[in-house]
């Protein structure tokens, strides 16, 4: 069984995937997948569930979504036993291993894909495109507007965000500079304040042979942070514009540009 949130809620089973119509439903299973195999209190769950709203008897209501989510669970499969939804003093827990959420894989790929980035360039791209590539469409797209979800589809989205500065990085450090354009050229269109994506765009431009190319990026995200945000670039950009202009020899070396080994992220805040 595979729980799907990166993306609309899904679920497959038996390699059937279906996604989920009732919404108190993909919030619960949204919520008990983010801590998967961990309990998850009553009172947190309630608040993701009806945050705002009267609840009559919150045990009983949380029992009735319980039992929706388990018939989801466990029929398709024939399941016979103990469900995969667990009813614990206290809360509630998905009892499934970390690696059935597919946002939990995203996460052990991206942190193997950054830690692989130095020393092994060509495994970290292939990691890290099989971390982006379970993504569907936003985190969490329907699982409701509780804190929580919330909270977590934010975060996942900015890993998401590191993740295709790693993948661009690995193109670098293996020589693949036109795939490396094309892709931080849709980062820098849909991203144009992230300074970080514009300097790695301008180091692809220029061991493209396209140096006048690099410049303008350079002027426009200038002039783009002065009118937006009334800064100038930091100091990793400007450093690129300078060795641009000067066409240093280390912009041409098949190395990771930036400053000492990627780190992982803070992906214990996405599951504590």
């Amino acid at each position: 069984m595979q729980i799907a949130i990166l993306g609309p809620i899904a679920v497959t089973t038996n390699g059937r995937t279906r996604e989920v119509r009732a919404a108190k439903v993909r919030t619960m299973l949204a919520t008990l997948a983010l801590k998967v195999d961990r309990v998850i209190g009553c009172r947190e769950l309630a608040d993701e569930l009806w945050a705002g709203e009267e609840v009559g008897n919150t045990s009983n209501a949380l029992q009735a979504q319980a039992t929706r989510v388990r018939k989801l669970l466990d029929e398709p499969s024939g399941a016979r036993g103990a469900s995969v939804i667990r009813s614990v003093p206290g809360g509630y827990l998905l009892a499934l291993p970390r690696e059935a959420v597919d946002a939990h894989r995203f996460l052990t790929l991206a942190s193997e894909g950054a830690a692989a980035l130095a020393d092994e360039p060509h495994r970290a791209r292939q990691l890290l495109e099989a971390a982006l590539g379970l993504w569907r469409g936003p985190a969490l797209l329907d699982a409701g507007d509780g804190l929580r979800c919330h909270s977590a589809a934010a975060l996942y989205e900015e890993r998401r965000l590191t993740v295709w500065e790693h993948l661009a990085r690995a193109l670098l450090a293996v020589g693949e500079e036109p795939r490396a354009v094309a892709e931080l050229q849709q980062l820098v269109a849909q991203h144009p304040l992230n300074e970080r994506f514009c300097e790695l765009l301008m180091i692809a431009l220029y061991r493209s042979g396209r140096q006048g190319d690099a410049l303008r990026l350079f002027r426009a995200t200038q002039q783009r942070l002065d009118e937006e945000l009334g800064i100038q670039p930091g100091s990793g950009l400007q450093k690129r514009h300078h060795q641009i202009l000067c066409q240093d020899p280390s912009l041409a070396r098949r190395q990771i540009p930036g400053t000492g080994r990627p780190t992982p992220g803070n992906d214990e805040l996405l599951t504590a």
